[in-house]
């Protein structure tokens, strides 16, 4: 039996994910509200364009030599995961709280800006 390209994608996709899963459940969780902002020139002093999958910590949790680090950023409403980079700081967030750039919470949300925000988890990987 012959199976496509995209096929052997997805399976190897679903094995790496299925597999990293449980070691993100040991890393220190965060839970709070998501929201979305126009991604540019940030704290961490580069620019990023809102495609880029950024954020923004908020201000209690913000350490500048956090820059450039991965999180993993669960979204339980639409079972998505992703893996952005931290790039600024939310002075307007509350503990908990991540701002992220519009291409970011699009794909956590399929696209649905009219929730403006959501419920979510963190953690640093």
């Amino acid at each position: 039996m012959f199976f496509g390209k995209s096929t052997v994608v997805a399976a190897i996709a679903a094995l790496t994910f299925a597999t990293a899963a449980p070691s993100l459940e040991k890393k220190a969780q965060n839970s709070g509200t998501a929201t979305y902002y126009a991604a540019g020139l940030g704290a961490c002093g580069w620019t990023n364009s809102g495609s880029d999958y950024v954020v923004a910590v908020n201000s209690a949790q913000y350490d500048g030599s956090k820059c450039g680090s991965k999180l993993w950023v669960w979204n339980p409403a639409t079972s998505t995961i992703a893996f952005p980079t931290v790039a600024d700081e939310c002075p307007s967030c509350n503990s908990g709280d991540l701002d992220m750039s519009e291409g970011l919470f699009g794909h956590l949300t399929n696209n649905n800006f009219d929730l403006g925000v959501f419920e979510m988890q963190w953690g640093y990987l």
